[in-house]
């Protein structure tokens, strides 16, 4: 129980004109081609100026009267358009750059448990870097992209140690540790699936949370919940397992195995017709508080209220395949 508790916690007014055109009824007054800076008076609601002598050639700029009251025509840069998306083009292949060699820097850490302080500083390096590109600044204005499951892929809270350890005790295994977000009930589920030779079950929590800040939410756990176990059809052994740096070989144990499958199929049944056994929260552990840093659709970097960092992979991401 005491591991169950631990585990609780986005935004010139004057034009060159070679060939003018003007509205009929406007009136233009032209100077002679040697004048040079001479401002004309307007005739009726036009005025005209005679620009700069050009081998003799005079360059006439018109002013209308339908400039003055809507100014003049904006003309976006040619080629401005296509480079911000050259440039958003570069962004997103930095940050789908970054992802990876995160994710990468997670192989053969256990979900952060056996990470070393090296690889720990070249994960929260790699975590600072795509918090500063974060793609979402508010991410509980997008509760569509927070909504669904979440794999836990890497943590340094230490807290969810004492559990993931239990994964590494003979023939227990720490399958997936999860988190569901429903955004329309405001819920979230925390759950840790076991797996044995004999049965997997799960460990989870229902709770509710309140949107604080842009990026911040509260959790408050309303109750525990054990899984109904459910037993494997067959009971595969492995040939030897490793304890305390021991190997220890089975293959003596393998004799036992028919009549163990029988009495475990006689028994699924029964079990397995039971409901989940459920269980309160104690009130030190009901509450607490998460800061959602990254989000996309498909990672999320949370950071929780004791400075513990959670990398989270949304349920079918690429980024889950090996």
């Amino acid at each position: 129980m005491a591991g169950v508790s631990q585990f609780n916690q986005i935004f010139c007014k004057t034009c060159a004109v070679a060939a003018p055109q003007v509205h009929s009824g406007a009136k233009l007054a032209f100077f002679q081609a040697n004048s040079v800076g001479v401002v004309g008076k307007a005739v009726g609601r036009v005025r005209v100026s005679a620009g700069e002598v050009n081998r003799g050639r005079p360059v006439v700029l018109v002013r209308t009267a339908l400039d003055d009251e809507w100014g003049p025509e904006k003309v976006e840069p040619e080629g401005e358009g296509s480079t911000v998306a050259v440039v958003e083009e570069e962004k997103s292949k930095e940050i789908n750059s970054l992802k990876k060699a995160l994710v990468d820097s997670f192989y053969g850490t256990d979900r952060g448990l056996k990470a070393t302080s090296e690889t720990r500083a070249e994960i929260v390096e790699l975590i600072t870097q795509l918090e500063a590109k974060n793609p979402t600044p508010a991410p509980t204005e997008a509760l569509t992209l927070l909504n669904g499951k979440w794999i836990l892929a890497y943590t340094s809270f230490a807290g969810l140690f004492p559990l993931l350890s239990r994964g590494t005790l003979p023939l227990l295994k720490v399958e997936e540790i999860s988190q569901t977000i429903d955004s329309e009930n405001f819920t979230v589920q925390n759950s840790v699936q076991f797996s044995g030779p004999l049965a997997t079950t799960s460990i989870s929590t229902n709770a509710k949370f309140e949107v604080r800040s842009p990026k911040r939410v509260q959790i408050k756990f309303q109750e525990g919940i054990i899984g109904t176990p459910q037993l494997t059809d067959s009971i595969e052994l492995p040939e030897n397992v490793e304890f305390l740096g021991q190997k220890i070989d089975l293959t003596p144990f393998k004799g036992l195995i028919t009549s163990v499958q029988d009495t475990a199929s006689s028994v699924a049944k029964t079990i397995s017709s039971q409901p989940p056994l459920k269980f309160s929260i104690p009130n030190s552990n009901a509450e607490s508080w998460l800061l959602t840093t990254y989000l996309d659709e498909d990672l999320r970097i949370s950071r929780g209220d004791a400075g513990s960092i959670f990398v989270l992979i949304k349920e079918g991401s690429s980024l889950l395949v090996p």
